[in-house]
């Protein structure tokens, strides 16, 4: 009897230690990244160098701080050089679909050919427009449409 009930203990405490998760290793490479983030993932890029630029009002031309962020990007680009990404053209709600779609274009455009200036293979880069049909800010007043002209650099 004495067996069966060391068994039943053995197999609760097998149970036990199953149901905790793993600890994270520290990460290496010199970055600091979250406990859980996976270095070269989206959850990386976001989390540690940034994913978006954002624009003036009707304006494709890139900000001082655009900049940064894109230099930033740039650098975790070639430390992950098969990370391939997508820049996002988006737009406030103001203006027709048409001028927002070539608007947001433009916009993606100047961040990929930035990134591209900045030593990344252009083959690495694909640009697409969402005018104004994904806002990341909901609102219809300046703060809002300021969040919502930006272009998102997102892992694929």
């Amino acid at each position: 009897m004495s067996i069966k009930i060391l068994g039943a203990l053995a197999a609760v405490a097998l149970l036990a230690a199953c149901s905790h998760p793993a600890t994270q290793p520290a990460a290496t490479g010199g970055g600091s990244t979250a406990a859980g983030i996976v270095p070269g993932s989206e959850e990386d890029l976001v989390a540690n160098v940034g994913d978006r630029v954002f624009y003036e009002f009707n304006q494709s031309g890139l900000r001082a701080d655009a900049k940064g962020t894109l230099d930033k990007q740039a650098a975790w680009l070639s430390k992950y050089g098969s990370v391939n990404v997508q820049i996002a053209g988006n737009c406030d709600e103001r203006g027709t679909e048409e001028y927002n779609l070539a608007l947001g274009q433009r916009r993606a455009s100047a961040a990929a050919s930035y990134l591209r200036a900045k030593g990344v293979a252009g083959a690495r880069l694909t640009t697409i427009s969402y005018g104004k049909d994904r806002p990341t800010a909901q609102g219809s007043d300046e703060q809002a449409w300021a969040q919502n002209r930006n272009a998102i650099t997102s892992v694929r």
